[in-house]
């Protein structure tokens, strides 16, 4: 996994939704790990939320159930931002 920034978004005009999520994992100051994360809707800053984790592996286990998380609820992957 890299420390590249995923966005996933959601739309549905229908319900005049716009809705972006970021997720990364970066290394920390103290041998662990962060995960942060960002969301909201497209075209605002939204929240920005960090994590912390005492190894790389288990902010990588958060990341890839928050991943899986948001695309049973129809957010889909658009683009690597960096």
């Amino acid at each position: 996994m890299t420390n590249e920034p995923l966005l996933l978004t959601r739309r549905d005009p229908a319900r005049n939704m716009a809705r972006f999520y970021v997720l990364t994992v970066e290394p920390d100051l103290f041998d662990g790990a962060a995960l942060t994360r960002n969301w909201g809707r497209i075209g605002t800053k939204g929240p920005f939320r960090i994590d912390l984790f005492g190894s790389r592996q288990e902010a990588e286990r958060r990341y890839l159930a928050l991943v899986r998380s948001k695309v049973k609820r129809g957010y889909q992957q658009k683009a690597e931002i960096g």
